[in-house]
């Protein structure tokens, strides 16, 4: 199959220092990537800003911005079999970008206006056609509503939710606690390597495809 990862945060710029971000390392998705390399599948990565070597046998695509994210998938969207969006977008960007650094001055609070970014799942899926789209939900509580609640408006195959505040299912840890979800089931998988959540997700994956 070729598939079509994305990972990492996105960074929404302030000024030329400053930016809005989450706490997101990508290593879901280059689990992911490099899992799914290792099977044999065409993998491109589109990557937020890491601190991550690059997969082996793995195209990575660098993005900063999630507009920045939405052109790069857009791009190579056409020739996938699958999309695996396991970036943490971020949700808001400032509504005007400083062109010089915001200097603190004598004021005691600031007052900052925020637009939403573009969703990258409900842009595209216009364009699934047959292909297939797995989302992720890091929630932090109604983790399973939230879950079932954006595989039905954003037109998902499967979605992976975990709670981002449970003991080693977070961000910037090597472990992670996830359901699987699908329109019909759930799977539940205990605390594990994310290489191994990987490798769930990609049986799940290509039994979706052979069916």
């Amino acid at each position: 199959m070729k598939i079509l990862i994305t990972a990492g945060p996105t960074r929404e710029p302030l000024d030329p220092v400053r930016y809005l971000s989450n706490r997101s390392s990508g290593k879901m998705g280059y689990a992911l990537a490099a899992a799914a390399a290792a099977r044999g599948h065409s993998v491109t990565l589109v990557s937020g800003p890491v601190a991550l070597p690059p997969p082996k046998d793995v195209q990575v695509v660098r993005v900063v911005t999630a507009v920045d994210m939405l052109a790069a998938v857009k791009l190579h969207l056409a020739t996938c079999d699958a999309l695996i969006m396991a970036a943490a977008v971020a949700d808001w960007r400032p509504v005007r970008v400083a062109k010089r650094k915001m200097k603190k001055g004598s004021e005691q609070r600031m007052l900052l206006e925020l637009k939403r970014t573009p969703d990258i799942l409900k842009t595209i899926a216009p364009l699934k056609g047959k292909k297939l789209f797995i989302g992720f939900a890091a929630e932090t509580h109604n983790v399973r509503a939230e879950a079932k609640r954006k595989l039905r408006e954003k037109r998902l195959d499967l979605i992976v939710a975990n709670d981002v505040t449970a003991p080693g299912a977070g961000f910037e840890v090597e472990t992670n606690r996830v359901t699987i979800f699908d329109a019909h089931s759930e799977e539940q998988l205990p605390l594990m390597p994310k290489r191994e959540v990987a490798e769930h997700i990609l049986d799940r994956l290509e039994a979706k495809c052979e069916a």
